[in-house]
């Protein structure tokens, strides 16, 4: 489980491999800055050992230029994986100055945010998976509000009622309880990031 608590966000995020495997098919990488969050999930195609080294690679091209629009970061995720298997991706990032964050997907990742006043964001991704070839993204750019909660997670956690877990509790520590009870681990790779930026 790793957790990480600054001015501006909140957030635990954890992964859980299939079946214990040592290779994890899915990455993740996130950070932030005086200015920014931005988040980077990867579910490379399938699992095991090439599984993971797409995701990685997707994962170590975003940590090296988390300071690129999202746009940008696409493109470069998808040039990475030339002559790999492929993998799934989706990037947020948001601003804390503007209260904007950027949103763009390719594949089965799914996100949500959740805003206070119980309004509730659902962008939906393109559908495929980024493997080098031409690609169509869409970046979506949304106002959040603070202490808007937010949930991104791999197609390995099967989850209904996100607005409910995303509103009942008072801290996020609770939330995640019940985000924890749904991962089972010998479906398939599992990675989900919960988060309140604040």
């Amino acid at each position: 489980m790793a957790y990480l608590q600054q001015n501006e966000i909140e957030l635990y995020a954890e992964q859980v491999s299939k079946n214990g495997n040592p290779f994890c098919g899915d990455s993740y990488f996130y950070t932030s800055t005086n200015d920014y969050f931005i988040c980077v999930l990867a579910d490379g195609l399938g699992s095991g050992k090439y599984a993971y080294e797409s995701s990685h690679a997707v994962v170590e091209i975003v940590e090296k230029h988390h300071h690129e629009d999202v746009e940008t970061l696409m493109s470069l995720c998808n040039d990475v994986l030339q002559k790999k298997r492929g993998a799934a991706v989706a990037i947020i990032k948001a601003y804390y100055h503007s209260k904007e964050f950027v949103y763009s997907c390719v594949g089965n990742i799914r996100f949500y945010m959740y805003a206070p006043e119980g309004k509730m964001t659902y962008p939906l991704p393109v559908t495929g998976y980024l493997s080098g070839r031409p690609q169509t993204y869409k970046t979506q750019r949304f106002h959040y509000n603070a202490n808007s909660r937010f949930l991104i997670h791999s197609d390995g956690l099967s989850i209904s009622g996100v607005k409910n877990i995303l509103q009942r509790y008072p801290t996020l520590h609770g939330a995640l309880g019940d985000i924890q009870s749904l991962v089972d681990g010998t479906s398939d790779d599992t990675t989900y990031i919960i988060g309140n930026l604040l």
